[in-house]
């Protein structure tokens, strides 16, 4: 199984810490890793709901949920940024 590196940043980070190391399926995608990550329960299913608005970068490119995962693939999660 492929292990990923998992960042999250700003509120994110504050509830669910800083980063973690995920086994994820082969060939899973950004957007199962977040499933994954929610059936964790608590703070994870809170953070990461599906109605949450939350964006991702693979590998520091902003990317959708349809972003296949290698092995060794960064990961990071953060909320929508707004400017003023």
């Amino acid at each position: 199984m492929p292990t990923v590196r998992v960042r999250f940043f700003a509120s994110l980070r504050e509830s669910l810490g800083a980063e973690e190391f995920v086994q994820v399926p082969e060939g899973a995608t950004v957007g199962q890793l977040r499933v994954l990550l929610r059936g964790r329960g608590g703070l994870h299913a809170d953070m990461l709901a599906a109605g949450r608005p939350v964006r991702t970068a693979l590998a520091q490119m902003v990317c959708g949920d349809e972003a296949v995962l290698g092995d060794g693939a960064e990961v990071a999660f953060f909320p929508p940024v707004t400017g003023g």
